[in-house]
């Protein structure tokens, strides 16, 4: 029981760690990136380029993952994007960064499904997998509460090239501490009568089952509201002159509230599905808030914050609840996919669209029409989720 505690212990650090590095450059791509030339259409371009590339690594993380292993799969990526941030600051026109940030994207891809999948084998039930799920979302908030204080501190002191070649010097030096401390799960498979294996789940099969589909509809809201706030908030060191300290700030803020939902792990005990659907419409809510009215914006940022905070364990556990452990990594590369999906999304049309009407009107009317879509589909009770046969351990 105590090696097994140690063990997620060090997928914790790990993921807390490549969490921190990627929220570091959150709030100075933007601003970088216009330094080197690129207009608002080009940064949405090279945002949506750089999800689409992510979309298409998680497609085929998913079976490799289940096929391979996890650990490969989180370590080599890991000293890819090193190489790919510390290029970063190396790159002289908006060309070199789209290819840089595409590439970077790819490589991050197998990270996510397979550490969501490593993580969820060590849970036997579904409050367990709650927990540990939420754990690393307090982490990984903790991450993105300081990463962005971090990322405009260093911009500020010492400029974008050096800071991406910190970014990827502490990408590369946690790829070394995961390829030493980092343990594969033994494998897990599902046996039918005559302990006979199950057929392989295809990617479209995860896609469609009973209420996975109005999940994976959650996730790409969730995502096209984030993404537009990746946009717009770093974008205000061009348009209105803030510092990157501040943008940064203002992450922070909107960390802080979702890391505050997060500690409450009592919540965990509720039904994912609803806590899906009351996160989204207060994230919409918060959308709603900054549109309509004069309060700082760092209160509607803490409010879509503090509902973020609410979905993303709720996200994780209503897919491991619904699948059986034998494809998690199919499930978490489609949830991974259909997170690109939505910031490929709200890049692209955010870009394009801001100077003709407000992007986060947009994601607000995002935001409720797919809520309404789950509130219909929650009317039809199908219960059958993927294999869920007797679950037995590989025996040598």
């Amino acid at each position: 029981m105590k090696e097994t505690t140690i063990e997620k212990m060090y997928i914790f650090i790990i993921i807390f760690f490549i969490t921190l590095m990627m929220r570091i450059q959150v709030p100075i791509f933007t601003p970088y990136a216009s330094i080197l030339g690129a207009s608002s259409v080009i940064i949405g371009i090279i945002l949506s380029a750089t999800s689409f590339t992510n979309l298409i690594g998680n497609l085929f993380a998913g079976p490799l993952v289940d096929r391979i292993g996890k650990k490969v799969f989180i370590t080599v990526p890991v000293f890819i994007s090193g190489g790919l941030f510390i290029a970063h600051g190396f790159a002289s026109n908006s060309g070199q960064l789209l290819l840089l940030h595409a590439l970077n994207g790819f490589a991050l891809a197998f990270m996510i499904p397979a550490g969501f999948a490593l993580l969820a084998g060590y849970a036997k039930n579904s409050h367990q997998q709650g927990k540990n799920i939420a754990i690393n979302g307090i982490l990984t908030t903790t991450s993105s509460v300081i990463g962005p204080i971090i990322g405009g501190i260093l911009v500020e002191n010492f400029g974008y090239e050096t800071t991406y070649f910190l970014i990827g010097s502490g990408m590369m030096l946690t790829g070394l501490y995961a390829t030493h401390f980092l343990k594969e799960r033994a494998e897990i498979v599902r046996v039918s009568k005559g302990n006979q294996r199950v057929q392989s789940v295809s990617l479209l099969s995860v896609v469609t089952a009973p209420n996975q589909f109005i999940i994976y509809l959650a996730g790409f809201a969730v995502m096209y509201i984030h993404g537009v706030l990746i946009y717009e908030i770093p974008y205000l060191t061009v348009e209105q002159g803030y510092s990157t300290v501040t943008t940064g700030q203002l992450f922070g803020v909107m960390g802080i509230g979702t890391f505050f939902t997060l500690s409450l792990l009592f919540i965990n005990r509720f039904n994912p599905l609803n806590r899906l659907m009351v996160g989204l419409f207060g994230m919409s809510l918060g959308l709603f808030v900054l549109l309509t009215s004069s309060l700082p914006l760092a209160v509607p940022i803490f409010i879509i914050g503090l509902f973020f905070g609410l979905i993303m364990p709720a996200m994780a556990t209503a897919i491991t609840d619904n699948v059986s452990k034998d494809v998690y990594g199919k499930a978490f590369a489609v949830m991974s996919a259909v997170y690109s999906l939505g910031i490929i999304a709200s890049s692209f049309i955010t870009g394009v669209v801001r100077h003709i009407i407000s992007p986060y009107f947009i994601a607000f009317l995002v935001g409720m029409m797919i809520l309404t879509i789950m509130g219909l589909g929650r009317r039809e009770k199908v219960n059958a989720p993927i294999h869920k046969e007797k679950e037995t351990r590989l025996i040598s």
